[in-house]
Formats: C-alpha cells, sequence, structure tokens
C-alpha cells in the first residue's frame, strides 16, 4: 500500500516539476518572442497618394527605424475615401505589430476609431493658408475681403472631405463669415498640383507640401492655422493675428495599429518611434519642411486624438459635413 502510495506520489511530483518546467520555458519563449520583434519586414500603411504630409514624414522615419529593428520598412500608399481604404485595411490586418497606419484627421471617424491602438503622435503643425500667386490678396484681412465681395467664387482644395485641409478652411469660412467653394481631391499631392496650376485659389496645407513652392515664389503663404507663429517660419502671422480672432487648427500625423495588437508590442513600438523622433537628423529634416516633431505615449496619443475629434466632429454636424 505504502509501495503503491509512494509510486503515486512520485509520479504527482514528476509531473508537477514537468508542468513548472513546461510553464517556465513557455514564459521564456513569449519573453524572447517579445524581445525579437520585429522578426521579420514592417509595413506602414499611408492611406494617401504619394507626396502628401503622410507620405513625406513615412519615408523620412523609414531608414531610421529599419536601422533600431534590423528589419525592412516598406511603406505602402494605400489612398483612397480621405484615408479611409488604407485605414479599413490596417484595421483589419493582423494585430501583430507589423502593419502600422501613418492615420491624420481625416483617416479617423467615431465610428473606425475604437479599431486602432494609438502607438506615437509623429507631429503637431499648423498648416499654411496658401494661395495661388493670382489670388488679389496678400494677407488674412485681404483674402477674407476678396472672398466676402465674391460670395462663392474663391475655391479651396483639400486632400479629401473630412481632411484637416478642409476641415480648417470650413472652420475659417464658419469664423470669417465667407462662402468658398470646396474642391476635393484624391490626396495633397494632386492638390498641390492643381493650386499651382491656378485651377484653384487656395489651400490650407501640410507645410512640407507647399514650402518649397513658396520659397520659389510660385505659391503665396498668408499665414500660418496654429495659435502661434511657427518656429520655422516665424515671419509668417498666424490667422488669428492677422484678421481673424480666435482661429485655431492644427494638423497632426500619427502611427496606429489594430486595436487588438498587445500591449507590449504597442509599448515597443511607441518606444522606438520616439527614439527616431528625437534624433537630430530626423528633427531637422521634419523642421525644414515646416513639420513640427512630436512624440508621445499610446495614452497621451489616445488622449490628443479623443480631443481632437470631438472639435471636428462639431464642426461637420453645424456645417453638415458627411466624411466619405
Amino acid at each position: 500500500m505504502n509501495r503503491i502510495w509512494g509510486g503515486a506520489r512520485v509520479r504527482v511530483l514528476l509531473s508537477a516539476s514537468l508542468l513548472v518546467a513546461s510553464t517556465s520555458a513557455l514564459a521564456q519563449h513569449a519573453s524572447s518572442s517579445a524581445e525579437a520583434f520585429p522578426s521579420r519586414s514592417v509595413r506602414i500603411i499611408v492611406p494617401f497618394p504619394p507626396g502628401g504630409g503622410a507620405d513625406t514624414l513615412a519615408r523620412i522615419m523609414e531608414p531610421k527605424l529599419a536601422a533600431i529593428w534590423g528589419q525592412p520598412i516598406i511603406v505602402e500608399n494605400k489612398p483612397g475615401a480621405s484615408g479611409h481604404i488604407g485605414a479599413d485595411y490596417v484595421a483589419k490586418s493582423a494585430p501583430d505589430g507589423y502593419t502600422l497606419l501613418m492615420s491624420s484627421t481625416a483617416s479617423l471617424t467615431e465610428k473606425n476609431v475604437g479599431e486602432f491602438a494609438p502607438v506615437s503622435l509623429v507631429s503637431a503643425s499648423a498648416y499654411i493658408v496658401t494661395a495661388n500667386p493670382g489670388v488679389a490678396a496678400a494677407n488674412v484681412r485681404e483674402l477674407i475681403a476678396l472672398a466676402k465681395a465674391n460670395p462663392g467664387r474663391l475655391t479651396f482644395a483639400s486632400s479629401g472631405t473630412g481632411a484637416a485641409s478642409h476641415l480648417s478652411a470650413e472652420l475659417f469660412k464658419a469664423m470669417a463669415g465667407v462662402n468658398l467653394l470646396h474642391v476635393p481631391y484624391k490626396g495633397t499631392g494632386q492638390a498641390v498640383t492643381d493650386l499651382l496650376a491656378g485651377h484653384v485659389d487656395l489651400m490650407f496645407a501640410p507645410a512640407q507640401t507647399v514650402m518649397s513652392y513658396v520659397q520659389a515664389g510660385k505659391l503665396k503663404a498668408l499665414a500660418v492655422t496654429g495659435s502661434q507663429r511657427s518656429e520655422t517660419l516665424p515671419s509668417l502671422p498666424t490667422v488669428a493675428e492677422s484678421g481673424l480672432p480666435g482661429y485655431e487648427a492644427v494638423g497632426w500625423f500619427g502611427l496606429l495599429v489594430p486595436a487588438a495588437t498587445p500591449k507590449a508590442t504597442v509599448s515597443k513600438l511607441s518606444v522606438d518611434v520616439n527614439r527616431v523622433l528625437r534624433e537630430r537628423e530626423v528633427r531637422d529634416r521634419m523642421l525644414a519642411l515646416g513639420s513640427d516633431p512630436a512624440g508621445d505615449t499610446p495614452e497621451e496619443f489616445a488622449h490628443f486624438i479623443r480631443a481632437d475629434q470631438a472639435k471636428w466632429s462639431k464642426l461637420m454636424k453645424e456645417a453638415g459635413i458627411a466624411a466619405e
């Protein structure tokens, strides 16, 4: 009897030891897997055509992230529906950290924001009120006067309905009491091309997409949309100080992943993205384009998105704008 119990006890102890060893091995494997991330190429989906702000920033960051991770980074453009096609693609991707979205205001809505986990804000910058040289206005006051004298005649381009380039102009219209005609495009690059050609009169544009043309005299910069003057464009007044008190609008770009992505993976992505954003070369390139480098935690970025959406959702409802 004792021999039987003794044998059973040995088997129980052996089983327990094997279970502990197995559990420990699994934990070590999970830990090493997390530390090894990423172990293959990573994609950054830009939900807009090449040449826009999101595309430019993704390509500035790509070689630096590749160097940190020791893996290729593929920047892939999936434009359409004001950024929603690319956003939907990322939301439905495997939640493993290998597919990121370089998002902007336009890519997120009240309906889809819950499908993503914020990683980090990349840039939050004032836009530039930009005009074709043929527009007879040298500043915001003259622009408002010109618009009031010609209701519905002046046109403004945007990268799509619901994009920051659209909503910042709609806010301007509402506060100034003017009627401007919206001409949406499928991306910032196409919009800027038509602005240069004079097919549209105005654009509230990301600095990185228009400053080279402003410096070359091919476009006019009237003001910046932020609450303060830009460090990189100190001579350019804000909209608020040059004719429209209280006006403020900021365009942002940031990285997100599918909502179910493990928190440890999101945290690693955020830490590495912030490391890149602190690099002097990256900061200098962004600032040279008029794009202010950001960087924050996933929690801080989530709070930023909620506040931004609340502001623009209110405007869209009041103006009767439906996101595409």
